[in-house]
């Protein structure tokens, strides 16, 4: 890295301040007992000074830079001391940002909207939200780790996985910053991989790696419940660094003992209900419902508001999930009162017209496993109609049912609007004035007048509602106006939610953000940098990423650190006898006499780039796919999934996306509107 590093102008007084060389490195915070942690750590590490301030650097830059990744920025800062590192990387980036970046910029994807799966994929802070956007901080394995975070990580990882080696996991988390999140389940791919793994399956029957199985996992006394359930409550045991303590508790405790809940409140639940149902029956508290005719206790039981049918909880349920998922919307729904009607028949083929109370509903739904998600979606869905009804003008979240009024279309067009560039505007009307001189011009604008006229006239007679008039794209210009003054920012306000999108282009903002890029373009990064990634090798000693091009599978970095590609084990001392010494008879077949790497043949990079690409582009449709059932579900009133019958979402993406017809139209739209908007912002004030 000293080559790549040696431009950067260094100031002749050196990089190191006397606070830094003074200060001393805080001790290791080892926790004086070894008793196993049974609650949330909440204890936080003291971190160096030094630390401090290069992930402080860290954190401007990033608001500096918001589209590069903070890779770049921790192998410039690595490289600096002092307190100008943050001047110095900045004025190096910007004026040559390609010799330092090398293609690293951050890939937004167009429509990512599931944060939960953002969540799991990333060890965050309490506070952060998302990567790549201003006023927001960086996640925890973006920045420096602390010495004793990354002993503690590899110590963890060397109990855990024992039959690889240590340079394995050095470069497996040179790869990943050292976060343990994110380097445990490449390694648990690399350790089913190996021969050792194989022959311990074969013979001990050992599973593949797992949270129960973890060494730092202490499982304690087992408990039992009062319906005979017995429960494991596991504990951890504490490392050397509490940062580590924390994320191995929500990455393995936490799940552990969620799942341990869950399965006791359900046979809570279950023993509850049995014993209900069988003290009901000694006292003859079972009634009848009046739609499946079977007989429940009375606290499953609900009644209509219109003649008191009897209706059990599993007819509720039933009549809610057809009436989201199937055709029975518009039967057992009350669009009025947003509930569910009385499904009881009628005596004598008269219909009751009573219906159920929605408190009642929600009570039904909420017992069942995903009882809370339909009652949501059952709320969205009624709301949604609601708001189609009211016909008013609307701003909607791209990734929930969200809206709220456009406060801005309600208002007229002023009246009194001020005119700026006057002279610029004389100018323009003297030349018109003069193009009028022409005779073709002058019958030009007769015509025009004349079928204007006649369709200020005929118009109102077709209802068209009022919207197709002459200074609709005039007073639609001068409304884009006002919101771009405004602020094109739109925060969704739902509490599941809380997106923030753009309200010109309806994507998620990020800063920089520029309307209406390349669909084309950001599909083809997103798809390339998820290709480069699953190949990409990173030294341990330098942290400097690389991909094998051709060659042998012993690879020396430009730091001298040698490793095998294949296993990305360090073979500095033995070198090529790392690899397979002995003879085949046929090239490409598997050793028969050992299980060492081979020095040419490496896994099917093909195969492997092309699974990512398919898993790339999988996931790029499912996130553009949302934006357009979002849209057919508020047109058309579908299903849950919101998706039109026969209709193939992934064909449609792709077709959009390489032929460009879509982007075509949206191109010839958005030049007339920039047009007009151009002319109006021209002067208009």
């Amino acid at each position: 890295m000293t080559s790549v590093f040696s431009a950067i102008t260094v100031p002749k007084g050196g990089w190191r301040s006397r606070s830094s060389r003074s200060t001393p490195s805080p001790k290791s915070t080892r926790p004086s007992s070894q008793a196993e942690l049974d609650s949330d750590p909440e204890e936080q590490e003291a971190e160096d000074p030094q630390l401090q301030e290069l992930n402080a650097a860290l954190e401007d830059l990033a608001q500096i830079f918001p589209n590069i990744q903070p890779e770049v920025f921790r192998e410039m800062l690595a490289h600096l001391e002092g307190e100008s590192r943050v001047q110095l990387v900045t004025e190096n980036l910007l004026r040559n940002d390609a010799k330092w970046v090398r293609g690293r910029y951050r890939v937004q994807p167009g429509n990512n909207h599931n944060q939960e799966q953002e969540k799991k994929k990333r060890h965050r802070n309490k506070n952060t939200q998302s990567r790549g956007s201003r006023g927001e901080e960086l996640a925890s394995m973006d920045k420096f780790r602390s010495e004793a975070y990354k002993s503690a990580v590899k110590d963890a990882f060397y109990q855990e996985f024992k039959g690889l080696s240590h340079s394995t996991i050095k470069a497996v988390l040179a790869e990943y910053n050292y976060s343990y999140t994110e380097a445990r389940p490449v390694l648990v791919e690399l350790a089913t991989k190996s021969w050792r793994f194989s022959i311990s399956t074969i013979l001990f029957k050992r599973r593949v790696p797992s949270a129960e199985d973890h060494p730092l996992v202490v499982p304690a006394s087992s408990e039992v419940h009062s319906n005979r359930l017995k429960i494991t409550l596991p504990k951890l045991k504490p490392t050397s660094s509490p940062e580590l303590n924390k994320e191995l508790w929500d990455t393995l405790i936490v799940p552990l003992r969620r799942q341990n809940a869950e399965e006791m409140e359900a046979a809570d639940r279950a023993l509850a209900e049995r014993l209900n149902e069988e003290q009901a029956e000694e006292l003859g508290e079972m009634y009848d419902c009046e739609c499946c005719f079977t007989s429940s206790p009375m606290e499953h039981m609900s009644a209509c508001d219109d003649r008191c049918h009897y209706i059990c909880y599993r007819c509720i349920r039933h009549s809610i999930n057809e009436a989201l998922y199937g055709q029975g919307w518009a039967r057992n729904m009350d669009a009025k009162r947003s509930t569910l009607r009385c499904i009881a028949p009628g005596s004598g083929g008269e219909e009751c017209h009573g219906c159920i109370a929605p408190g009642t509903v929600r009570c039904a739904l909420v017992q069942e496993k995903d009882g809370e998600h339909t009652w949501r979606k059952l709320e969205e869905r009624s709301t949604t109609e609601a708001l189609i009804k009211s016909k008013l003008p609307l701003i909607r979240c791209p990734f929930c049912p969200y809206a709220e009024v456009d406060d801005l279309f309600l208002q007229p067009l002023p009246s009194d609007i001020q005119l700026k560039n006057t002279t610029l505007l004389g100018f323009i009307g003297l030349l018109l004035l003069q193009f009028l001189r022409f005779g073709p011009v002058r019958i030009l604008v007769q015509v025009l007048f004349v079928f204007s006229l006649i369709f200020l006239v005929v118009a109102p007679h077709f209802n068209l509602s009022g919207k197709a008039t002459l200074l609709s794209p005039l007073t639609a210009s001068f409304h884009r106006l006002v919101r771009k003054r405004r602020g094109l920012k739109f925060i969704c306000a739902s509490p599941a939610c809380g997106a923030s999108t753009c309200l010109t282009c309806k994507k998620r903002w990020h800063d920089i953000h520029a309307c209406y890029t390349s669909e084309r373009q950001a599909f083809r990064a997103y798809v390339e940098a998820a290709m480069a990634d699953a190949i990409k090798r990173t030294c341990p000693a330098c942290n400097l990423s690389f991909v094998k091009a051709a060659g042998c599978n012993k690879l020396t970095c430009i730091c001298g650190y040698k490793m095998c590609y294949c296993c990305r084990r360090e073979i500095g001392k033995e070198s090529y006898a790392h690899f397979c010494q002995h003879f085949r008879n046929s090239p490409g077949a598997p050793c028969g006499e050992c299980d060492k790497c081979d020095l040419y043949k490496t896994e099917d990079e093909e195969a492997v780039v092309r699974r990512a690409k398919e898993t790339a582009e999988r996931e790029w449709i499912e996130k553009e796919k949302v934006v357009a059932t979002t849209t057919t579900t508020t047109t058309t009133g579908g299903g849950d999934d919101g998706e039109g019958r026969g209709v193939d979402w992934e064909r449609a993406v792709r077709k959009d996306l390489w032929d460009g017809v879509w982007w075509q139209q949206v191109l010839t739209r958005l030049w007339w509107e920039r047009s007009l908007d151009w002319w109006v912002e021209l002067f208009v004030k």
